[in-house]
């Protein structure tokens, strides 16, 4: 089972919908995403909870969470989304950086079309990485 973790700063906007989109869409048994950030939020974006109820996805009890060593150290991954500097740097995790623009206060057209640009990239790493679910899904 890989686990692939998805970062940004406030892990209330980009991360949240990137761990959303990954569990969604890869084989449970294969992969599990997880989303956190290096300054945590108190909450999830109401833009953000907005865009992905459009999209199908539930982030109304979702909560942000603190980026830690212990949290990436067993993952195979690190997707990271501007967190720059204050990511971690974990010996021999793979790191993938996504230059993906904050939707904190943009407007709703905005933050679906990062919402978009998110579910493309994660839909690419899912086939990248053969995590995806055996059926037509």
């Amino acid at each position: 089972m890989k686990k692939i973790v998805f970062a940004c700063v406030h892990n209330a906007g980009r991360s949240q919908m990137a761990a959303a989109f990954f569990n969604a869409r890869a084989d449970p048994a294969k992969a599990r995403g997880v989303s956190a950030g290096t300054d945590p939020a108190e909450r999830i974006h109401a833009e953000v909870v907005g865009a992905m109820l459009e999209a199908g996805l539930d982030l109304s009890q979702a909560r942000p969470q603190k980026l830690t060593l212990e949290l990436a150290s067993d993952a195979d991954l690190l997707v990271t989304m501007g967190c720059g500097e204050s990511c971690p740097f974990i010996p021999g995790l793979r790191v993938e950086d996504w230059a993906l623009e904050d939707p904190k206060g943009k407007p709703i057209e905005h933050v679906r079309s990062i919402r978009d640009q998110i579910r493309a990239l994660v839909l690419g790493l899912i086939e990248r990485e053969n995590l995806g679910r055996n059926d037509s899904d």
